[in-house]
């Protein structure tokens, strides 16, 4: 069978989040049909990432690229999912893939969840976003975000600020869509900066109901756009895992 993508997700005790999940890996098969894709899990759902490793080597992979549904490169990242890979069976050559964010098809995904919430395409200079993270407590994540969030503004909105749920960073979502009402922003949109539903995207929903924004954009999701992130990653990553072989 040769090789595979794995798709590895953080879990949640909440079952829409790996509802979600298997939705992305049902969207990725058929963007690229005869790949084959599977999905495991770092906590609370099933399968974990050693068995579902274990699976694959029982059914004759030999090489494997895995991809961190993860959005920035904090401790799930960069110490849990490498440590958890590093106990891979030996017929497995494993690489990681690089986490998702940042990235253009990113913000594109978020724009079309705001669109589908509701917000035109009209009067985007005066619509301030609310950029809204899981949240870390990694400050190189965290600055991460700001930097989207800087980067984003400059395509057009009156603002865009970052926020968080969790992790100890602040402001918080309610607090920032607070701030740029005080300021005189017309027209103020949540964007929740997260793959799949779960109790930090709905403290992220319920800041902004809360505050009173105008728009709250639906979780990334399914989104196609993300599907084709995901791919962009496996080919990276299995474009240097050639280079280093040949």
């Amino acid at each position: 069978m040769g090789e595979f993508l794995l798709l590895v997700a953080h879990g949640s005790r909440d079952a829409r989040h790996a509802r979600t999940v298997r939705a992305l890996t049902r969207r990725i098969r058929s963007t690229r049909p005869g790949l084959p894709v599977s999905t495991a899990f770092l906590d609370f759902d099933s399968p974990a990432v050693p068995q579902e490793l274990e699976r694959l080597a029982r059914h004759g992979a030999r090489r494997v690229v895995v991809q961190p549904l993860l959005l920035t490169r904090a401790f799930h990242a960069s110490v849990d999912l490498p440590g958890v890979l590093r106990q891979a069976p030996p017929s497995l050559a494993v690489r990681q893939a690089g986490v998702l964010g940042p990235d253009p098809l990113l913000t594109a995904a978020l724009e079309r969840r705001l669109r589908e919430a509701g917000l035109g395409p009209q009067g985007r200079t005066a619509t301030g976003v609310v950029l809204a993270a899981a949240g870390t407590t990694d400050p190189g994540a965290a600055a991460g975000i700001a930097g989207i969030a800087r980067r984003w503004q400059h395509t057009g909105w009156c603002a865009v600020r970052p926020a968080f749920a969790s992790g100890g960073v602040f402001p918080r979502t309610e607090d920032v869509v607070r701030a740029l009402r005080a300021e005189g922003v017309e027209r103020i949109a949540v964007a929740p900066y997260v793959l799949a539903p779960g109790r930090l995207p709905d403290r992220i929903a319920a800041g902004a109901a809360a505050a009173g924004a105008d728009v709250l954009g639906a979780v990334l999701g399914a989104a196609p756009e993300l599907a084709r992130l995901v791919l962009l990653r496996y080919d990276a990553a299995r474009a240097d895992a050639l280079a280093l072989t040949g």
